[in-house]
């Protein structure tokens, strides 16, 4: 038979068996012979289409089938390779081509061990005169909120037309939040850019026979977080001076205080830059909206929610950009989203934060937890507990260093501004408890078998098994002298005066020492690795406990560092 074959088992030995469907059958039974007839599948060609090749470039393509008996053995019975190309009797065709064709059909013919024969249906094959790639290698820079000058992604070889796209997987960023690009003319545009820092975004493009060619262009978009220096009164502690050499404040010695001995020989780390890291930008984005900013549903899937709506604008800018996706623990990325609500038509300015967050369709977002300051002009903190976008209850925005603040009236060259707020940073394990301002905590070890809460700084704890509690603040320290480089770095140079003047405060579980700030092409990578000259013994903690004049407020009892000026000003003041 053409589509069956069989077996025939015959019992030649005493006390043989066979296990056939699950059946044994001894040969003391009365068993002459056993027949088994097995079908195999209907013998198909599975192979329908055929890569692209190019005129003068070695080819080669399997033709392929299933059911039937192999081996095959193959014919092309219509059509005509292109010259150079042959078909071997298993199915290969490989060779060098030497002429162009267009979708010239072919028709390849299988046959199986048992004869059993089947042809291929609408198979084509082209050879172009030469292969596809991207001819553009880079594009403008642009900067945050503005109108982008565009930028055309462009195409040569292959078979035209040809689509765009771009990588929407890690380690490539997608193109900067708030552009767009048009997968027919490779036109990448924005009204508004949303995005800042560096992307590296793999662009794709596809020609008319699903050849593919890829080309990583970097995007830099120029920050505009001037606004920062402006959230929160400035008689908050978040703008308050604690540097020994104008201030009263001590060091605080509670055993939950110190940075932990295993962690004091780890340098300082910037977690941000104006380069890429992998190819996403280096640091914690922000953006600014206008009072009148559509509102929109945000879902909260796993922790505190203090909204449910917000004006979260569809350009806002996402920590490790959209292409990270969260895994529901935060053990991807932070995926923070930050968004300042300028104060307008009676409302006054907030601050919205959310933590894993990924657009959700529709406009809408979604994220793992959120926080909500609804009046930036008030020092009301979160609730104590409550929990923010952060481990230890804190804002994250106002706590970032930020190139605008830095620069000031300068340029990144030869910068002329001042960080006037304490810089967030991170270890790897915090003490489980915080203080204020820190409203909770995420860490391990105890003190004094205390569950994690507040623990006062006025009043501590005789002993603890960890310390370095959420909210602590630490100067650096006025015997240490500042890093010889800081001569040649002066963006560095000016971000240590910072740390002494206002310190480094602990905001979350991360990499030991690392500094957070936003992402920001105006950064300049090499001069802030002058910050790596300074470790974390360099630092101590204060004791902020005079300045508390309400355990859910940040207030201060008096203004000792910035004064309410304009964001110019500000960013040049010479502190007092």
């Amino acid at each position: 038979m053409a589509s069956a074959y069989q077996i025939q088992t015959t019992a030649t030995a005493e006390n043989a068996s066979w296990t056939t469907d699950g059946t044994v059958y001894a040969a003391a039974a009365t068993l002459s012979s056993f027949y088994s007839t097995l079908s195999p599948a209907t013998l198909v060609v599975t192979t329908t289409s055929m890569p692209e090749g190019f005129n003068g470039t070695v080819y080669s393509d399997q033709i392929l089938a299933s059911g039937g008996i192999s081996p095959y053995t193959w014919a092309l019975t219509a059509g005509t390779l292109p010259t150079g190309l042959s078909l071997a009797s298993g199915g290969l065709v490989s060779g060098t081509p030497s002429v162009n064709v267009l979708n010239t059909p072919l028709t390849f013919r299988v046959t199986d061990q048992n004869s059993s024969t089947a042809s291929s249906s609408g198979v084509t094959l082209t050879i172009a005169a030469t292969a596809l790639s991207i001819t553009t290698s880079s594009c403008p820079a642009g900067t945050q909120y503005g109108t982008y000058a565009g930028c055309t992604i462009a195409a040569t070889g292959g078979t035209s037309p040809y689509t765009y796209a771009f990588s929407t997987s890690l380690p490539n960023a997608p193109i900067p939040e708030g552009m767009a690009l048009n997968s027919s003319t490779g036109v990448v545009s924005s009204s508004q850019i949303g995005g800042q820092g560096s992307y590296g975004v793999q662009f794709i493009a596809t020609d008319a026979q699903a050849a593919t060619a890829t080309q990583t262009i970097i995007f830099g978009i120029a920050g505009s977080n001037a606004f920062l220096s402006g959230i929160f009164p400035s008689n908050s502690i978040f703008h308050h001076r604690v540097d020994a050499a104008t201030t009263s404040l001590p060091v605080d010695t509670s055993p939950a205080a110190p940075i932990p001995s295993a962690y004091t020989s780890s340098t300082i780390k910037p977690f941000f830059g104006g380069d890429v890291i992998g190819d996403t930008p280096n640091g914690i984005p922000v953006i600014e909206v206008p009072y009148n900013q559509a509102s929109v549903t945000v879902t909260t899937t796993l922790y505190q929610s203090y909204f449910t709506s917000g004006p979260i604008p569809a350009n806002a800018p996402i920590e490790d950009t959209s292409n990270a996706m969260p895994d529901g623990s935060g053990g991807c990325c932070d995926m923070h989203v930050l968004v300042y609500l300028e104060a307008g038509g009676g409302n006054n300015p907030g601050l919205y934060e959310m933590w894993n967050a990924q657009p959700a369709g529709g406009g809408n977002w979604t994220d793992g937890s959120n926080a909500l300051w609804s009046d930036t002009t008030s020092n009301a903190l979160t609730p104590q507990g409550g929990g923010t976008s952060d481990a230890a209850g804190l804002p994250v925005a106002p706590l970032l260093l930020n190139a605008d603040e830095v620069i000031g009236l300068g340029t990144p060259s030869v910068p002329t501004g001042a960080v006037q707020h304490p810089t967030r940073f991170t270890i790897n394990h915090m003490v489980n408890y915080w203080v204020w301002p820190g409203t909770e905590s995420a860490g391990v070890g105890s003190c004094d078998s205390l569950a994690r809460q507040q623990i006062s700084q006025s009043s501590p704890p005789a002993s603890c098994t960890w310390s370095a509690p959420a909210g602590e603040i630490y100067r650096l320290k006025a015997s240490v002298t500042t890093p010889s480089c800081a001569a040649t770095s002066p963006q560095a140079a000016i971000i240590i005066q910072g740390f002494r003047n206002y310190g480094i405060i602990l905001a979350d579980n991360g990499s030991t020492g690392a500094i957070i700030g936003t992402p920001d092409t105006r950064w300049n990578d090499s001069d802030l690795a002058c910050l790596n000259q300074l470790t974390l013994a360099n630092f101590e903690p204060v004791n902020v406990s005079s300045l508390i004049i309400s355990n859910d407020s940040g207030q201060t009892p008096a203004i000792t560092s910035i004064a309410a000026v304009s964001h110019a000003t500000l960013n040049n003041a010479v502190i007092q």
